[in-house]
């Protein structure tokens, strides 16, 4: 199932959580909402997300890691396994902006603190997500935890593919997924468009203005606020004018 990249470009009947995931990759870094929209992230996907049976994110705070949203208090505990020991799936996918799947915790060696506090609970599978907003830098991570190994295995797979993929597309999976899992995927595709726009005009910004990525990014950001318009919508304005 291939699916078609919208880049924000026009409104369509997205899902809540499709939607969500768009906003947040339109949204300022800094702005006031994040929070809020990465508590919203967490929510709607273990309420659509069938092979999520608990979800939460981790972010940096400080000179640590915290958990700022979790659907319920196992997550949050097996969250704070991988801050005490300072190793686990959620830090590295913080860490290195890259998604991190554990299709078999009982297996997961090298996180210990990790694998005895998740699967005591229960858990045989996990997957942390990077999650980011409009400068494009890894924002926070979304862990899915999940008791059964087949459901999971085939959202690992979807969701790995996406970022995969060189063109941001998932090629493959979506097809077996619940309609929850689908939305996750066609949301994480739709988030990648929204940023791939954005960072073209921060390289377009870069060129004309003999700056740095941090500065086209601010300069973006800056005629986005000036004109009352999403990132988005600037970052494709800019592209316009240099066309």
């Amino acid at each position: 199932m291939t699916m078609r990249r919208s880049g924000a470009s026009a409104p369509r009947e997205w899902s809540p959580l499709v939607r969500c995931l768009i906003e947040l990759a339109d949204t300022p870094d800094d702005a006031a909402g994040v929070e809020t929209q990465l508590v919203t992230v967490a929510l709607l996907t273990v309420d659509r997300v069938n092979a999520a049976d608990y979800a939460s994110i981790t972010a940096l705070r400080g000179d640590g890691y915290a958990t700022v949203a979790a659907s319920s208090d196992l997550a949050r505990t097996v969250d704070e396994a991988q801050y005490n020991s300072d190793a686990g799936p959620c830090l590295d996918s913080v860490d290195t902006g890259a998604p991190i799947a554990v299709p078999d915790i009982g297996s997961a060696m090298r996180w210990p603190g990790f694998r005895e506090q998740a699967f005591a609970l229960g858990l045989r599978a996990s997957l942390s997500i990077p999650l980011f907003a409009g400068s494009g830098s890894t924002l926070a991570a979304l862990n899915l935890y999940g008791r059964d190994h087949a459901t999971m295995g085939a959202l690992i797979k979807a969701v790995l593919s996406v970022f995969e993929a060189q063109d941001g597309n998932a090629e493959s999976g979506p097809e077996v997924l619940d309609d929850g899992s689908r939305e996750l995927v066609i949301g994480l595709t739709e988030a990648h468009a929204v940023r791939a726009t954005i960072q073209r005009a921060i390289g377009v910004t870069i060129a004309r203005e003999n700056c740095t990525a941090e500065e086209g990014y601010r300069l973006l950001r800056a005629r986005a606020a000036d004109t009352g318009t999403t990132l988005s919508r600037t970052a494709r304005g800019l592209l316009a004018e240099q066309r």
